[in-house]
């Protein structure tokens, strides 16, 4: 399981989810058993070199048609902000799907 976050720090325990235009770089967490296995951060999503399952971002109102695209579901964290809270609320599917 993995997820793609759009994040402001590559810092693991300080980074906030943000907007897809105000990223500084894209977390890329790897779940295992319901435990994170890794987080990497990445500054361009190209570098990564995994198939990205899901993306979370913080409103539906993000233009996501390019993860659409590539067959990753996306998902909206309307209250969850840390890498923490965002994958807590996944695993608890707390987290809203974005239709097409």
């Amino acid at each position: 399981m993995s997820l793609l976050i759009p994040v402001d720090s590559n810092r693991r325990h300080e980074a906030l989810l943000t907007t897809l235009d105000a990223l500084e770089y894209w977390a890329f967490v790897e779940l295992n058993e319901g435990q994170i296995e890794n987080c990497k951060f990445y500054k361009d999503k190209d570098e990564i070199n995994a198939f990205i399952e899901t993306v979370v971002v913080q409103n539906d109102q993000e233009y996501v048609w390019q993860f659409q695209q590539e067959n990753a579901s996306v998902l909206v964290a309307p209250t969850q902000r840390s890498i923490d809270e965002i994958v807590e609320a996944y695993l608890f599917s707390e987290l809203h799907e974005l239709k097409r």
